[in-house]
Parts: C-alpha cells; sequence; structure tokens
C-alpha cells in the first residue's frame, strides 16, 4: 500500500470493475481501487473479502455528505426511472477520483464503464458528459471498451499498451464471461446495479426526506434505510423491526429526538425526528403505533381493558402516555406511494433524461 499506483480505479464490487483494473495490472501497472460509499451504496466491510479473492488493493471513500449535496440542489442531468442520478453519480465519484489521483501523485483514473451497456448513463453522448462535467476527459481510461473510444494521454505516452485493451460494446456479458475465465476468476459476483436509490419501495422512503426536511444529512437518509418508516405530514417516525435494528437507531440518535418504547414489554425501539415540534397528541398517536408492535403489551392491554405506558425520552428527560395500541391510529402514518413520488421527480427532472 506504500507503493505509489499508476492509476486509481472506480471499484463497485462487480464484475466490470475487477476486470477494468485487472486489466491495467496484467500490464505490470500498480493500480489502487476506491470503493465509493454512501448512505444508498456500497459495502465497505466486503473490502477484505474482495482482496482476498480477487487480488486488489481496495480502500473505501465515504462520499456520503457530497452526494446528499448533489440530491438537496437535484441532478443536473436529472434522475433515472426511479430515483437514482446515475449521470451525476458517475461524475460526482470520477471528480473525486480525480482528486485524490492527483494528491497522491498517480497518472490516470479507470473505470469498468462498458459503452451500450445501461440506457442512461452508458450511451456514448452520456459517456463523453461524464468525461467533460467530471473534468477527466484525457485521465480516464474505460479499458473494456478502449478500442471504442478516443485515446488517453495514458495509451499516447505508451504508459499503457493501447493494442491489449478492449472493444466490449452493448448489454451482453458474454465477453466478460469470457474474459474473466482467462484470468482465472473463480468467483463471479451476482449481476446486480446494488444502488437503493433504483429501487421503488426505497425511493418512497427516501423522497419525504429529501424534500420534508430543510436540509437533510446522510445521517438522516442513513436513519431512512432502518427499519419501519412512518411519516404523517412532516412528523416522521422510524421504528425497529428486530434487535439489529433497534441498535443502530439507537445509534443514530441525536439531540431534540424522541424515543418512545413500550414500558415494562418488549418493544420496538421508535425514533422520531424532530423536524417540526411534536406536540402531545402527536406523540399520544405515535405512541399507540408503537405499543401495537409490542404482542405481550397488546395482549396487556386487552386483558385488563385498558392500557399501556410508552416511555417518551427526549435529551435524556422522560416522560410516560397511557395508550390503547392501535395498528390504525387518528393520523394517517405512512410513506408516499410511488406513483406520487415518480410523478414529483418527473416534475423536477432534465428533460434530457425523462422517459
Amino acid at each position: 500500500m506504500n507503493t505509489t499506483p499508476h492509476a486509481f480505479a472506480l471499484f463497485s464490487g462487480g464484475l466490470d470493475s475487477i476486470l477494468a483494473a485487472r486489466l491495467i495490472m496484467e500490464q505490470g501497472l500498480v493500480v489502487r481501487c476506491l470503493h465509493f460509499v454512501t448512505p444508498f451504496f456500497g459495502k465497505p466491510r466486503s473490502i477484505p473479502y474482495w482482496e482476498k479473492v480477487y487480488g486488489l488493493e481496495i480502500e473505501a471513500v465515504d462520499v456520503g455528505e457530497d452526494f446528499v449535496r448533489m440530491l438537496r440542489e437535484r441532478p443536473a442531468h436529472g434522475f433515472g426511472k426511479v430515483m437514482n442520478p446515475c449521470v451525476d453519480c458517475k461524475i460526482l465519484m470520477m471528480r473525486k477520483a480525480r482528486e485524490i489521483m492527483k494528491e497522491r501523485g498517480a497518472s490516470f483514473i479507470i473505470s469498468g464503464e462498458v459503452l451500450g451497456q445501461r440506457p442512461m448513463s452508458q450511451r456514448r453522448d452520456t459517456l463523453n458528459v461524464i468525461r467533460r462535467d467530471a473534468e477527466v476527459r484525457d485521465v480516464l481510461l474505460r479499458p473494456l471498451s478502449a478500442q471504442h473510444l478516443d485515446p488517453t494521454e495514458a495509451e499516447r505516452s505508451g504508459l499503457v499498451d493501447r493494442s491489449k485493451l478492449l472493444g466490449f460494446f452493448g448489454r451482453g456479458r458474454k465477453d466478460q464471461m469470457a474474459l474473466a475465465e482467462r484470468m482465472g476468476l473463480t468467483e463471479i459476483p451476482t449481476p446486480a446495479g446494488g444502488c437503493r436509490l433504483a429501487e421503488k419501495e426505497n425511493a418512497r422512503r427516501y423522497w419525504p426526506v429529501l424534500t420534508l426536511l430543510d436540509e437533510p444529512t446522510a445521517a438522516d437518509f442513513e436513519l431512512s434505510n432502518i427499519g419501519r418508516q412512518y411519516w404523517a405530514g412532516r412528523h416522521w417516525l422510524s421504528m425497529g423491526r428486530n434487535e439489529a435494528d433497534n441498535a443502530a437507531l439507537e445509534r443514530l440518535v441525536r439531540p431534540g429526538d424522541a424515543i418512545l418504547r413500550v414500558r415494562d414489554f418488549p418493544s420496538p425501539f421508535a425514533l422520531a425526528r424532530q423536524i417540526t415540534p411534536w406536540d402531545t397528541e402527536t406523540l399520544r398517536d405515535a405512541a399507540s403505533l408503537v405499543a401495537s408492535y409490542s404482542p405481550k403489551g397488546v395482549r396487556a392491554a386487552e386483558s385488563s381493558g385498558g392500557t399501556v405506558a410508552v416511555r417518551v425520552q427526549i435529551n435524556g428527560e422522560s416522560t410516560f402516555i397511557d395508550v390503547i395500541p392501535r395498528r390504525t391510529p387518528a393520523l394517517p402514518w405512512g410513506e408516499p406511494e410511488f406513483t406520487e413520488v415518480r410523478k414529483a421527480i418527473k416534475s423536477e427532472n432534465q428533460p434530457t433524461f425523462n422517459e
């Protein structure tokens, strides 16, 4: 890890990024991989395994706050079919890779993109836009499709032998699988986008965070990834489904948040984020919903014909609210339908990348 690399490669964990890095390494060059992490993608815990299986050097790079800033300001090139800003995402990562390249004295950066593979972010015109807007025009090498693209400085200078680069094109995977076999890769990653923003159910979680918070942060989106998510206007309630969720929610509590748990009985850990002030009746309504997910609490209330107590803790101070456990409380707790989210996204989208 102390050797100055010739290049830094964008590494997703997918087959294309593995092949691109290995292809350049076959020319005797030192390649260091960058695995970008946000609340929406990235598996930093997998890095030791990837390094062992694929023979790569990989480091995690957290770009969560930069990514969320891009979402707040809205992606210049629009969203994809769901809430995925694929073009702006690539631009952001390549800008960061260029910064790291310059700081550490490398000569170029590598991407595993294949011309024509993805309809939004890997068309020829889009690849050119990414290269231009990320200001990596002469340092970005795409080894898998290089024969279809203009030579880079690394190729013109002789650092990289262009004749050993490839001309992959389109959505098929036959060429990639053949190359993986030639390289002796015994484990092939399952094809998958890996970005939560491309999934409809996650868009329903993320859109309220993006549009109802004045200035959402990466931590807010991390919170929206956990457990059950409920909204009633600008009141936001996150509730654990299991002990792992409960522990994750507890780590994300910040000053001003309200913590709700049923007293005397096992229950979910619920976190009420203070976007707008929670009055007593709204907290009572949320407490009733939380209590409905405590089976023993529900049975106790039913057998006594009464209520259960929910502890509400804010900044270390506790109060107790007696409630009847109800899965359908007074307020319309829930998430927006994807049709609503998609309509809102389309109204903001840039015309070039609309469906």
